[in-house]
């Protein structure tokens, strides 16, 4: 016997097994329902008269099934308020995580993410509603892989006028993030080598193996990578306004030397611009692909300047390599979601966009400058230009990090970010000041220099 019912606003799928009786059936329909999350704690349960005639079965069993539950724990029952689902002690205190006492840190330095408590709820709630109110109805329907016109137009303009990029809006992919946009262009370049800076994310060198390719370290020093060292692969991946994690900026030079390895190569420079619009000591350093437009795929996000939440990131492609990056899109996920897409246009073309990236670089600013007033007397800090991390030299990271765990501190690790690690690597902290709350945020460096003065 199968049924549903809908009399309170609640859709739900039940399969009584009427083997072993009625009630029993519909108890066990309803207990594993509850078990699996299907229906949450604190859901209202239709009255056993209604459920008695959605499932055709007498209102007593309906009333007998629910008092078992009840009695079991399953359900709670009190007068005028109906019967609800009872909320049942968490699965977590049984996870491995909890049985070995692993738990959250108090304060968390580590780098990779904002502080998305300053999310601009608020105007990005306007440019929705702007958005939904005059979208056409065909937004809500499958659309170009490459996304919404109105967003790739919008960005035309906005990384033209910001980051230096010359693109038209038919050279750029939406995508759901910088890894999406890794993966992609992977695929497309079909499993040939590609370089990427040694140290640098090793997530991302894991997305380019698990799409085909295979990863030849780049060196880079105080000047960024060493194009000098770059041999037969078909792309080099480069963070070139603040290299992640060491902070250096790629000098004039190397970008040039880059550009006419490029184009001698026919490779391509794959340009991550993950925080580009963060620049503290001047002006925004300018995209590398304003120099060379035919050999530079741009990434960029909303994930620095907005949230990773909303998953919205971008490609700046070179001509003979849209419709392929296209194609591969279509065949991953059809399309970015839209709605989204509408709402980041309308921020961008009203320039609300632009305000919250000004009231967030004076954030971080200020952030960065607290950083350099506590810690600056104790220990070198580099890449402290831009960005939302800085680079803290230390001589032993294993015992730092094991103080800092014993304090609820977690901070990120130079070591590992090698593409081998071994003796002899420089050693350092990647604090990322982004990800704290305002008002956690001194206490935690106060609780770093602490950990700090131990060592």
């Amino acid at each position: 016997m199968d049924g549903f019912w809908s009399g309170v606003g609640v859709d739900l799928h039940l399969e009584p097994d009427s083997a072993d009786g009625r009630r029993i059936g519909l108890e066990r329909a309803l207990r594993d329902a509850v078990r699996d999350g299907r229906l949450a704690p604190g859901t209202r349960l239709p009255a056993t008269r209604r459920l008695a005639v959605e499932l055709g079965m007498s209102r007593g069993t309906a009333k007998a099934a629910y008092d078992q539950l009840v009695a079991e724990g399953y359900l709670t029952a009190r007068q005028g308020s109906g019967t609800q689902v009872a909320s049942l002690p968490s699965v977590d205190a049984d996870t491995p995580a909890a049985a070995a006492g692993v738990r959250a840190p108090r304060f968390d330095l580590r780098p990779g993410s904002p502080d998305v408590g300053a999310f601009p709820a608020a105007a990005w709630l306007r440019a929705l509603r702007r958005a939904i109110a005059t979208a056409p109805s065909l937004a809500y329907d499958y659309g170009d892989p490459r996304g919404r016109i109105e967003l790739r137009t919008a960005l035309s303009g906005y990384l033209g006028r910001a980051r230096g990029v010359i693109t038209p809006p038919e050279r750029i992919v939406i995508t759901s993030g910088y890894v999406q946009g890794l993966a992609l262009l992977t695929r497309v370049l079909g499993g040939a080598a590609v370089a990427m800076e040694d140290p640098g994310l090793p997530f991302h060198r894991e997305v380019v193996r698990r799409n085909g390719g295979s990863v030849v370290p780049v060196a880079v020093d105080e000047h960024g990578a060493r194009a000098e060292e770059l041999g037969d692969v078909a792309a080099v991946v480069v963070t070139p306004a603040h290299q992640y994690p060491t902070g250096v900026t790629l000098r004039p030079e190397r970008r040039r030397a880059l550009s006419d390895w490029a184009r001698a190569r026919g490779a391509l420079i794959v340009e991550d611009d993950y925080d580009g619009e963060f620049r503290y000591d001047r002006q925004p350093v300018g995209a590398l692909q304003g120099m060379a437009p035919a050999q530079v795929v741009y990434l960029g996000t909303a994930s620095k300047t907005l949230g990773p939440a909303l998953r919205l990131g971008w490609m700046v492609l070179p001509p003979h390599l849209v419709d392929a990056v296209a194609d591969a899109k279509l065949h991953s996920d059809h399309h970015t979601e839209s709605i989204g897409q509408l709402a980041l246009a309308e921020l961008i073309g009203r320039h609300a966009y632009d305000r919250h990236v000004r009231a967030c670089r004076l954030r971080y600013r200020r952030r960065r400058d607290q950083l350099l007033d506590r810690l600056g007397t104790r220990r070198q800090v580099r890449g402290i230009a831009a960005g939302l991390h800085a680079l803290v030299d230390v001589t032993d990271e294993a015992t730092v990090l094991e103080r800092a765990a014993e304090e609820g501190l977690a901070v990120g690790r130079l070591g590992d970010h090698w593409h081998t690690p071994g003796e002899g690597r420089p050693q350092g902290l990647v604090v990322g000041y982004g990800t704290p709350r305002e008002r956690v945020y001194p206490e935690a460096l106060e609780v770093l220099a602490k950990v700090l003065d131990a060592a």
